[in-house]
This record gives structure tokens, sequence and C-alpha cells, in this order.
């Protein structure tokens, strides 16, 4: 399995430069290999997952979808809920939801993994917050969000940030993300609550 390292090595360098087209075909044949060598399943379902971030990159996002959708449906199957693998897929998985601005699968998705993912990594690991980051920008950017989703948003984005930039720094892109999301989010509300001055 040295030589399916090597070329998951190879395929995120691709990727990393914008070679997304040489980084699919690299990607597709270590999962080949992978396969065809018995490899433990774990490694193929991350095998699986790098080529789904390649047709992500590609623009391919209704067969990315279907990959996510499946990869997260084997992860709680094979390593149960608990597993970091699992919550890793229900980030990507609801990220790619969030890119189609579909914020109720969003909320469907992760409203169970939330309390999970508290539990098993603590309120500080980089997967908790970008689970509760995520499930709050679907509270508040659902075109039905009512005002208490959005106050229930803000309240979950204050509380998270500090702890972002106490544990992940203030450059890390997850605590900018949360930040970002606080402003939009508090905006909202501020619009929701302020009545228009010609109604």
């Amino acid at each position: 399995w040295a030589q399916g390292s090597a070329m998951t090595l190879l395929g995120n360098g691709l990727l990393e430069v914008g070679h997304a087209d040489d980084s699919l075909s690299v990607r597709e044949a270590a999962l080949s290999m992978l396969r065809r060598t018995g490899a433990p399943e774990e490694d193929v379902l991350r095998a699986r997952s790098n080529l789904a971030n390649t047709y992500q990159m590609l623009g391919q996002a209704e067969r990315t979808l279907r990959m996510r959708r499946d990869l997260y449906s084997e992860c709680l199957k094979l390593l149960g809920e608990e597993h970091l693998e699992t919550m890793i897929e229900a980030c990507n998985h609801a990220s790619l939801l969030k890119q189609l601005n579909r914020f109720n699968e969003i909320k469907a998705l992760l409203v169970g993994t939330i309390p999970v993912a508290r539990r098993v990594l603590g309120e500080s690991h980089d997967t908790t917050l970008t689970i509760r980051s995520l499930y709050a920008e679907a509270l508040c950017r659902d075109p039905g969000a009512t005002l208490d989703d959005i106050r229930e948003a803000v309240a979950t984005l204050e509380e998270i940030g500090p702890t972002a930039r106490r544990f992940l720094g203030g450059a890390h892109p997850e605590t900018a993300m949360i930040e970002q999301s606080l402003r939009a989010a508090r905006a909202t509300l501020r619009a929701r609550e302020t009545p228009s001055r010609n109604a």
C-alpha cells in the first residue's frame, strides 16, 4: 500500500497546483490499485473521498453529491457515527450541500451529528467547530428561516468563534469562515428585527 500512499500524495500535489484533470487520473488509478490489492476498507473510503474532492474541483457537483452521500452512508455503516472519518465525511457532504444552497438537507444531515461530535471530539476540535458552523449557516441562510433560527445561528457562531480563535488561531481558515458567517448572521438578524420604515 506504500505505492497507494505515493499516488495519493501525487494526486494531492497535482490538485494543489491546479492540475485537476491529471489529479483525477492519478486518483482513479490509486483507487483501482487499492481495490485490486485488497486494501483495508478505510483506505478505500479515503481514496474515494479524495476522488470526490477532485470531481468537486472539476465542477461536477451532482456526481460529487452522489459520491458524498454514498461515502457518508458507508462510513456510518462501517465505522459508526462516533468515528472521526464519519464526521469528516458529514462535513464534506454538508460543505457541498452549502455550495448548492441546499440548507434543509444540511440541517437534516448535521442535527444528529452535532451532539456526537461535541461528546466524542470535544468542543474545541476543528471538526466539531466546522459541523456547528455549517449547521448555524444553514439555519440562517435557509429562505424559510424563522427569527428563532437566526437567533440560534448567531448564538452558536458567537459561542464557537472565540473557541476557534483560541484553539485554531486567528489566521486559520475555519476561524475566518466562522467570523464571516457571524457578521452575515448578525446583519440578517438586524434586518429581521428592525421593522421596515416603509411598511
